[in-house]
């Protein structure tokens, strides 16, 4: 029970205050044990974090599989919208999303080449995970002949990615005329007319 409690907390202060802003010694202390009592669970304060860094990817994989599955009988253009949408309502409630996409693009220096690996894992995956919609869509005739799926992939990954650093660096209103405007222009680049 303590070892999840110490990940539980530790989230909360990853995500506010980056990998160099938690301090054990909070941690421990909003947990209610003593710092030394941390080293029981784990080895130091990288250990903590990758356990929650992977604790934290794993839920953002199943939330991707969760939504893919259940939007599997709409048409394209909805099930991309809605991932858009869905992952933006996700990063305004939820710690797990604000810390992976914090650590995504800033990654502790001295963690760099892991996170950086691990992200791209979870990158190709969530493609791969998208990619039979594009299929389906193409073999309907909903995308433009013109557009391989290999690239509508590509090219709707680099609209999340947009998303999420309007998330981190923009507010709330910018966030969405951005979105709404990359969504626009990708949209009309994939669908068939």
């Amino acid at each position: 029970m303590t070892s999840a409690k110490i990940r539980e907390v530790a989230l909360r202060h990853f995500a506010r205050n980056g990998y160099e802003g938690a301090s054990l010694a909070d941690i421990s202390a909003e947990v209610g044990i003593k710092k030394q009592s941390i080293y029981n669970h784990y080895t130091g304060k990288d250990e903590l974090f990758f356990a929650v860094f992977r604790d934290v990817a794993a839920r953002e994989m199943l939330f991707v599989e969760d939504y893919l599955e259940q939007s599997s009988s709409q048409p394209l253009e909805q099930v991309l919208y809605g991932f858009l949408n869905e992952y933006r309502k996700r990063y305004e409630r939820e710690d797990d999303t604000k810390f992976f996409l914090r650590m995504a693009f800033f990654p502790p220096g001295h963690l760099q080449r892991e996170i950086v690996d691990y992200c791209n894992h979870h990158i190709d995956r969530q493609g791969e995970l998208i990619e039979p919609f594009f299929e389906a869509a193409a073999q309907n005739g909903e995308m433009h002949p013109d557009v391989t799926i290999d690239r509508a992939s590509a090219a709707f990954t680099a609209v999340v990615d947009g998303m999420f650093v309007e998330m981190l660096y923009g507010d709330l209103e910018r966030s969405l005329k951005r979105l709404d405007a990359s969504w626009y222009v990708f949209w009309r680049g994939v669908r068939n007319s």
